[in-house]
């Protein structure tokens, strides 16, 4: 019996794992769930009712009111169709979650499910140093990082290298350096991850 999949694309502002994951859900054609996507007409109204600005992501207030509330939103839908059976990819930070050893035990328990009944995966997408987050993040050009350059010296903390300390196995995490241009090889190398044709190395 083939047990359905449940692959996280995690890593930090700037790192590229929304490129990442949109391309190897098109690869794959399983349903993608990005967290920034699904939060963000709830978090625009959230904080226009708080008298703040809509496009703040990073204030006390928005973490207090928005944050554990798209991480919510997120993974009852990404848990819906893994329950059917359906491959799930979901895409976000999780720098809270990737703390806790029980968290995907704990989440895949709100179906009725264990880890024995779930393929998990886990992509950690990463840049080479700073420098090359701040570029990309002024590339983009989105609203939703002025203050993260208004306050690099503050927000650049955020990027530093962060443990999985889910209880997984070598194969089920995959580290990949997104630095330089996104290839046809990169995105070869998470498929075959993800397909289980990769022996992962540690992260360097």
């Amino acid at each position: 019996m083939t047990l359905p999949k449940l692959i996280f694309v995690i890593g930090p502002a700037g790192a590229g794992k929304t490129t990442v994951a949109k391309e190897l859900a098109r690869r794959l054609r399983i349903p993608l769930f990005d967290m920034d996507t699904l939060l963000r007409p709830a978090a625009e109204t959230i904080m226009t009712l708080s008298g703040r600005d809509p496009n703040d992501r990073d204030s006390p207030v928005y973490k207090q009111f928005c944050r554990d509330l798209g991480y919510r939103i997120t993974m009852d839908a990404a848990l819906e169709n893994l329950e059917l059976g359906i491959d799930t990819l979901v895409v976000g930070p999780f720098t809270k979650e990737t703390e806790n050893p029980q968290w995907p035990e704990q989440e895949l328990a709100r179906i009725g499910a264990a880890g024995s009944q779930v393929e998990l995966k886990v992509i950690s997408v990463y840049l080479q140093d700073d420098e090359v987050y701040r570029e990309r993040i002024r590339q983009r050009a989105s609203i939703l990082d002025v203050w993260k350059l208004e306050n690099w010296d503050s927000f650049r903390q955020s990027l530093r290298p962060r443990p999985v300390r889910w209880e997984l196995p070598p194969s089920a995490l995959l580290h990949l350096n997104n630095s330089g241009p996104w290839t046809a090889d990169k995105l070869a190398k998470a498929e075959r991850f993800v397909r289980g044709g990769y022996e992962t190395p540690p992260r360097p």
